[in-house]
């Protein structure tokens, strides 16, 4: 690991084979300069998915963590949780195009992959891509992120 992106990964018990692929992923990827494990539970208890996703939203709103990427059944639950953190953005993704369309014009700093919903290679090709991808804060999506930022802040 050399690059400059600190990765939060978790799972709850439904995504811990992906979760395990993905460190491998993670880890060999020249783009990530750390990666930050959210801890699973004791052997035999697992954290439920809130639990996880809210630990990592805490990471990224907070700068100890640039994004996230974490896996559960479907993923659906891990963005729904992860995203009552103030200031994250976390999507449900699982083919190139959202991949693609959530950091570029959604600036989403957490992934939730479902594990019953893609198999492990399409999962490592799914973040592969997505550690690639930058949004550009002088881009024309700007502001809509920031009518969100601003929204979020008044309530």
């Amino acid at each position: 690991m050399s690059g400059d992106l600190r990765i939060a990964l978790g799972s709850d018990r439904a995504g811990s084979s992906h979760r395990t692929a993905l460190r491998a992923e993670l880890s060999a990827n020249t783009l990530v300069a750390e990666i930050i494990d959210i801890p699973s539970g004791a052997a035999g208890h697992h954290r439920p998915y809130p639990d996880v996703a809210l630990a990592a939203g805490q990471l990224v709103a907070t700068g100890a963590a640039d994004r996230a990427l974490l896996i559960c059944h479907t993923g659906l639950g891990m963005a729904i949780a992860a995203n009552k953190v103030r200031g994250v953005r976390a999507v449900t993704a699982h083919d190139p195009y959202s991949i693609e369309h959530a950091v570029l014009f959604n600036n989403a700093q957490i992934l939730c992959l479902g594990q019953a919903l893609i198999g492990a290679d399409t999962a490592a090709g799914l973040v592969r891509q997505w550690l690639a991808l930058r949004f550009d804060p002088g881009g024309k999506a700007t502001a809509r992120i920031a009518a969100i930022t601003a929204f979020e802040q008044r309530t």
